[in-house]
């Protein structure tokens, strides 16, 4: 009998991975080294003739940033992949130095911070997605939607998936990386596994974007911009440049203050900002669309890696098992360092040995995510109205030091340096409580200026001038 048709399908030398987004592309090409056969199954289309949004990523049409570490992984998995997107238009600047860039402290100087990479998510998704299909070893299977796991005869272990049209594809080891969509939970309820705990903190940030065409000005000195929000000023704006001449701007606002999808009504929220300098950019810019929302932002973590009876053959990634609240920009990053710990966990495995490692390759790939989620969860826990369990004791320590570390970035090359690292996800959060660097923070402390008296920083000048 053949094993696609089989009840308990016996599986090949093969992986499957769910969704080609960033973390399942990424996972595709680690995949490859190790099996003869990788197939990602993806439901939406994906058009060859050019960047183009998809359902399936809502969030792409908003302010996305690969940080360094991401960029160098990438580069290191995919050699060439940077040229590539440079090629397409993407930019790669160094934040806050090419930045007009107000913190909840002060306007940052434009000192070396970290290097980040800037350009829309159709163009990342895309570039990737060429780069990785260059190996014949790896094959994508759009508009197919996969309907649930197939157990092995053994009733302990994943075989294979299911796909809607009824079709059954085995293989040794399935990686779900359907992102926010991801129905893990009951796919392993309905085989009678156990379902992660979840961890979630919700700020209730949203987010409104709109496309502009870039205003030629050639004594304009700076690249993007990004207007810090802050408790009690909780509404900001990004602007990065983006492939095809664009400026794409993103307004930010928490709880009650989250910002509107109305086009009369876009710039007048730009203009509450503690700072004017992202209402005058773009007061006389031409608008390229209508601006669109995004509310579904929570940090949401589920909890694979503490699963003692997880199933053999089944392994979970991206944001299906862990996302962050994207104004950090970090879930791309978080991506490349779980595709990183997938291939230092494969390098000694063979296929037949990798199902039942994947306990030991969950933690691992989980562990790739601590530093975003402790970043994004604390700096959430700042505003009162965030859902889930509120900040401790050590926690809110950590807050107060944090904000003598920006003053501190905002006025010295030194601090700003290592405070980008961490931001950048290059360097631990150790880096920032070393005993050189808490009295570089402590010296220079400060109150925060007020949020309604923050002029254009004289190093840059004012947008357009």
């Amino acid at each position: 009998m053949d094993d696609d048709m089989d009840d308990h399908p016996e599986p090949r030398d093969g992986a499957v991975v769910l969704g080609a987004g960033v973390a399942g592309l990424l996972a595709a090409r680690v995949l490859a080294e190790r099996f003869d056969r990788v197939t990602v199954v993806e439901r939406d289309e994906l058009p060859d003739s050019g960047p183009a949004f998809r359902p399936g990523v809502p969030q792409s049409r908003h302010a996305h940033v690969l940080w360094s570490k991401g960029v160098d992984l990438i580069e290191d998995l995919l050699p060439g992949t940077t040229a590539r997107l440079l090629a397409g238009g993407a930019v790669l600047l160094d934040l806050p130095r090419d930045f007009l860039w107000l913190s909840p402290a002060d306007w940052f100087l434009p000192v070396h911070g970290a290097r980040a990479l800037l350009g829309s998510r159709e163009l990342l998704d895309r570039t990737l997605r060429g780069q990785v299909l260059r190996d014949a070893r790896i094959r994508v299977r759009a508009r197919c939607t996969a309907t649930g796991l197939v157990a092995a005869a053994d009733g302990r272990s994943v075989a294979g998936v299911e796909l809607r049209s009824g079709e059954r594809l085995p293989a040794r080891l399935v990686v779900d990386a359907t992102g926010r969509t991801s129905r893990a939970p009951d796919w392993l309820d309905a085989l009678g596994h156990p379902v992660p705990a979840t961890t979630r903190y919700d700020s209730r940030l949203g987010y409104s974007s709109r496309y502009y065409a870039v205003p030629p000005d050639p004594a304009r000195r700076w690249r993007g911009m990004y207007v810090q929000g802050r408790p009690d000023s909780p509404r900001g704006g990004v602007l990065v440049p983006l492939d095809g001449d664009r400026w794409l701007a993103t307004l930010i606002g928490n709880g009650d203050h989250a910002p509107p999808t109305a086009q009369e009504e876009f710039l007048g929220f730009a203009r509450s900002l503690r700072s004017p300098a992202l209402h005058d950019a773009l007061r006389d810019a031409q608008p390229l669309s209508s601006p669109v929302g995004f509310r579904n932002t929570a940090n949401e973590r589920r909890h694979y890696e503490r699963l003692e009876h997880a199933p053999d053959g089944f392994l979970v990634l991206g944001d299906a098992a862990c996302r962050f609240n994207p104004v950090y920009g970090h879930g791309m990053t978080v991506a490349a360092l779980a595709a990183d710990a997938l291939r230092g966990e494969l390098r000694t495995l063979s296929p037949r040995e990798v199902p039942g490692a994947v306990r030991r390759i969950q933690r691992s790939t989980a562990a790739a995510a601590e530093t975003a989620w402790q970043i994004a969860t604390s700096e959430d826990r700042r505003y009162p109205q965030t859902d889930g369990p509120p900040p401790d004791r050590t926690t809110r320590i950590m807050q107060r030091y944090m904000s003598r570390v920006i003053v501190g970035a905002n006025a010295d090359p030194a601090v700003a340096a290592r405070f980008f690292g961490v931001l950048s996800l290059s360097a631990t959060p150790d880096t920032l409580l070393g005993p050189a660097t808490m009295l570089r923070v402590l010296s220079r402390w400060r109150r925060p200026a007020s949020p309604h008296t923050t002029p254009y920083p004289a190093h840059h000048g004012p947008p357009g001038g």
